[in-house]
């Protein structure tokens, strides 16, 4: 059993604790959540992983066998460098060449979600990497749209997905990328990222595709402050125009003391959410460890804080088994719980009225009674 309490005193720690819905595993699968952040082809089932590769001729798996295909990923993963985290979507990647196999990784995907207490969902990936068997951009976006339509009835309606293009930071044509978000925004694509090895790559690179889409009226968030320090959120942010900051873990460098520095000043009274990911963040070098994460010195200053899971095959994460992370590195409550999936919601790419019926109708009346006394 997961036992935390509140973030205030001894004494309230100790209320919560006693009187509302234990945090089990159970309970924080139940609770809704909000995902920001999360790769579609970091988060294939590793069953899914082998048929595909039986299936179109993929060779140099690890292994057959699911579980411990899994369990090379995570370790894979879990290297400490981003460079290295990365190696592993050669694989999931490699099976992903043609529209059936993107229909039915994400058709799981929404379902895998749904089934965790996902209610909003934003996922993402690069088209350019679903093209090495001749497959065009745009037949990759529909066939994932196709994908995500299929989940969303299959989870019959307890979840809705928007979905984020990311160009390759590494690569020219951030351009050709950024005009898909446009053209394929009525069909439920709501924004545009850039993905990759985030040094050496800055978001200064092609800033004409971030000028395009603000003359468009589309979104973007942008992978900032992970791999590279505080100076690339600054570029994101001042340079780009960034709503979001995918990460953003390296902001904290800003901060001495509990002295907010400008630029952090900036994303938090600006409101700029911060797709945090904890468990990738330790995987990736981010940070050290999870006693080293900022998450709770942000949260207690004020940031717009979310919680996300990346690569959910890569780090072997959920969006419960995070926020089980949390609650037990941190101490968080469902008071906490329930502030980062309302931070996530408002930073959601979806109109106001969506964002309002989600927290108001769904997210506030659940965690009001998680939070109630049993």
């Amino acid at each position: 059993m997961i036992i935390a309490g509140g973030n205030d005193t001894a004494c309230h720690r100790y209320t919560v604790t006693a009187m509302s819905t234990p945090l089990t595993e159970e309970n924080l699968r139940r609770a809704p959540k909000v995902l920001l952040h999360d790769h579609l082809d970091g988060g294939l089932r590793p069953q899914t992983v082998i048929e595909l590769a039986d299936a179109c001729g993929h060779q140099g798996l690890p292994t057959t066998d699911p579980v411990a295909l899994g369990e090379w990923f995570r370790d894979n993963a879990n290297s400490g460098s981003l460079v290295r985290y990365l190696e592993g979507f050669a694989h999931t990647c490699g099976v992903m060449q043609d529209e059936a196999a993107l229909v039915r990784v994400a058709a799981e995907a929404v379902q895998d979600l749904a089934a965790d207490g996902v209610v909003y969902a934003e996922i993402r990936y690069a088209p350019e990497l679903f093209t090495d068997q001749g497959l065009a951009m745009e037949q990759a976006v529909e066939a994932v749209q196709e994908g995500f339509r299929q989940g969303e009835a299959a989870s019959g309606g307890r979840i809705k997905v928007g979905t984020l293009l990311c160009a390759m930071r590494q690569n020219d044509g951030w351009q050709r990328i950024a005009d898909l978000v446009v053209r394929y925004r009525e069909s439920g694509v709501v924004g545009f990222d850039i993905a990759g090895p985030e040094a050496g790559f800055p978001p200064s690179k092609e800033l004409s595709a971030f000028e395009y889409l603000r003359q468009q009226n589309a979104h973007f968030t942008i992978h900032a402050a992970e791999a590279a320090g505080a100076e690339s959120a600054w570029e994101a942010v001042q340079l780009a125009g960034a709503e979001r900051l995918g990460h953003g873990v390296r902001l904290a460098e800003d901060i001495k003391d509990d002295q907010v520095g400008p630029l952090a000043a900036y994303v938090r009274d600006r409101r700029i959410a911060l797709e945090m990911c904890p468990t990738s963040n330790v995987h990736t070098g981010a940070v050290a460890s999870l006693a080293d994460h900022p998450i709770k010195r942000m949260a207690d200053l004020g940031f717009r804080v979310t919680v996300n899971t990346d690569n959910r095959l890569m780090s072997m994460v959920s969006m419960t088994g995070e926020f089980a992370t949390v609650v037990e590195n941190f101490g968080f409550g469902w008071d906490d719980l329930r502030k980062f999936t309302v931070n996530a919601a408002k930073g959601a790419f979806i109109s106001h009225e969506e964002r309002r019926a989600l927290i108001q109708d769904v997210i506030e009346p659940a965690y009001a009674a998680l939070g109630q006394p049993q």
